[in-house]
């Protein structure tokens, strides 16, 4: 018996008008998941226990079995462990995004926020701008000043590690939640290392805005990625062993440093994919060779797909059902059809790790469609996969940590 886990990243949401009121999940076609859901287990479940933020690292924590609620420290902690980069006692880690900022000669605080990825600035394009930033002397100082060291990634995901950093009651707010409004409000606070964090964030617009590498991007039609932004704070983080868990063995297939952290912590092997990006363009076909090879030699693989929240994010609603498409035809059906081809039995969870909102581009943390699929059997529900149907007569699941269990069939 084989066990795979899906995640389609944010692809869960509430109805839209634009689809006649249809959520996302109900308007793409999407035989594949939705012949699982009329064959399996399906239901709703609640991945962000609740007064945590609602995020990937909280839901992605609970879908793999570890409570966010006695294990969570921040979500850049997790991605730090993706790069082997050890934190030591006193060190707190952020995320540092490349984003776009309003063009314009207004003053910082009235501009208004476009991008969380600088329009999804990816390789070597972001490490040369991040690069160029960092080079700067005047940044360079006040960097090394605050102790803080910034690790470059190919992607707008960058990270940053600061030591002897005091966080208590620091504020710092995730830009994707906040697309369209003014930054001043948005600026960090709630402690003395927050204006530390801030006098960074304002020096590096002033050496990037006009960069001749931005200025680069916007005569090719690209948004520059005119400034960072520090989020996701926290301290070094410890999650229960998977395998020792479950008894199962196997590795997570994904673009984003998040899942691979996660990975990394609970002990089971992170897979990278040459031309997997997170976004829209990745490559799927690779990801669906990376889980069958993983399951191989093991018997559980889960493959994390970025590009429905991405392109959420982005205002790209086209782009979200090209996304949940493509989860079902190119990633979900191939494996399904490799395995059984193979004589392989296997059970099969997929679900959305939280909502991501087409009204507001930002996240939701409450209940999102889950579907467990068994090859050997039919339940004969006649549903499909979607919000609607898997709330109607399905079993709800008060906390994502009893999604693995349930998986495996304990």
């Amino acid at each position: 018996m084989k066990y795979i886990l899906i995640i389609g990243d944010g692809m869960a949401d509430f109805p839209v008008p634009e689809l006649g009121n249809k959520t996302p999940l109900e308007y793409a076609s999407i035989p594949t998941m939705d012949m699982m859901a009329s064959r399996g287990e399906y239901g709703c479940v609640y991945n962000v226990p609740a007064g945590l933020p609602a995020g990937s690292d909280t839901a992605i924590m609970s879908i793999f079995g570890c409570d966010p609620r006695d294990c969570y420290r921040g979500r850049a902690p997790l991605e730090v462990a993706a790069t082997g980069v050890k934190l030591r006692a006193g060190d707190a880690a952020y995320r540092c995004n490349m984003v776009c900022f309003e063009d314009g000669d207004m003053p910082f605080d009235e501009k208004h926020i476009l991008s969380h990825s600088a329009g999804s600035i990816e390789g070597e394009e972001s490490i040369e701008i991040i690069t160029a930033l960092l080079s700067d002397p005047e940044f360079k100082a006040a960097a090394d000043k605050a102790g803080i060291t910034i690790h470059k990634s190919p992607s707008f995901r960058h990270f940053a590690v600061q030591s002897n950093a005091d966080i208590d009651g620091i504020s710092l707010i995730p830009p994707h939640d906040h697309l369209g409004e003014k930054i001043g409000a948005l600026m960090p606070s709630g402690c003395k290392n927050a204006k530390t964090l801030e006098a960074l964030m304002r020096l590096a617009h002033e050496k990037l805005d006009h960069h001749p590498l931005n200025e680069r991007r916007r005569a090719q039609g690209k948004m520059p990625a005119n400034g960072i932004w520090f989020w996701a704070e926290g301290t070094a983080a410890e999650l229960p062993n998977f395998v020792e868990q479950y008894g199962r063995r196997g590795g997570v297939v994904s673009a984003v440093p998040l899942c691979h952290g996660i990975a990394a912590l609970i002990g089971l092997d992170m897979i990278s994919v040459e031309g997997a990006t997170g976004e829209l363009d990745t490559n799927y076909e690779g990801k669906v060779d990376a889980a069958l090879k993983v399951l191989e030699k093991d018997d559980f693989v889960a493959v994390h797909l970025e590009a429905p929240d991405e392109c959420t994010h982005n205002g790209d609603l086209k782009g979200k059902l090209k996304a949940i498409e493509n989860l079902d035809s190119r990633i979900i059906a191939p494996i399904a059809e490799r395995l059984s081809a193979a004589g392989e039995d296997f059970r099969m969870l997929i679900l959305s790790d939280h909502k991501t909102l087409t009204s507001t581009r930002g996240h939701d943390g409450s209940d999102v469609p889950y579907v467990i699929y068994d090859s050997r059997y039919d339940n004969k529900n006649g549903i499909g996969y979607s919000e609607k149907d898997c709330a109607f007569g399905g079993v709800p699941v008060a906390a994502g940590i009893s999604l693995m269990g349930m998986l495996f069939g304990k």
